[in-house]
């Protein structure tokens, strides 16, 4: 069984149903709309009324309503045709910005994750010695009592303990 007769139990044959009859129904609305026309058009020549100008007001609603069962009747393929035709372009889509940005997406997650880093190790300082943690503001390890300076990597200058960058050369710790 089929997913539309577990939703809509006799959904192929009121399809297969519109599929005949929309059509059907719209090439009747089409031949008496012609007639009509052909017979008002063709009355011009003379003194006499068309004789059949009354078919174009019977074929011009028998081809609305064969033209929009029609349409109920193909609907779903022709969703189906234009998701195939819409989905690729929606990935290239995708593709294409996801590869344009993401230089930027990892310089955000460096930043993001160098901004976490520094939440949590910010509000303390390890101690050189013991590896206490200590208030950053703090001159002394709480544990050991040790002097706590930061030591800079480049030029070997010892700085606060709550310094951010090198008192010597600048460089940020």
């Amino acid at each position: 069984m089929s997913e539309e007769e577990k939703i809509n139990p006799g959904h192929t044959q009121v399809r297969g149903v519109l599929r005949v009859m929309g059509p059907l129904i719209l090439l009747v609305g089409i031949l008496f709309t012609v007639v009509g026309l052909g017979s008002f058009f063709s009355s011009f020549g003379g003194f006499e009324p068309p004789r059949y100008f009354w078919c174009g007001f019977v074929g011009l609603p028998l081809m609305f309503v064969g033209a929009v069962m029609t349409q109920v009747a193909y609907v779903g393929a022709i969703a189906r045709y234009h998701a195939g035709e819409i989905a690729p372009v929606g990935k290239d889509t995708f593709n294409y910005l996801a590869e344009g940005t993401q230089g930027g997406v990892k310089t955000m997650a460096s930043a993001l994750a160098a901004g976490l880093s520094e939440g949590i190790s910010g509000d303390k300082i390890g101690c050189p010695q013991c590896g206490n943690a200590n208030d950053r503001q703090a001159k002394f390890c709480d544990e050991c009592g040790s002097a706590l300076s930061k030591s800079c990597s480049s030029c070997g200058e010892v700085n606060d303990g709550d310094a951010k960058f090198c008192d010597g050369c600048g460089t940020a710790f």
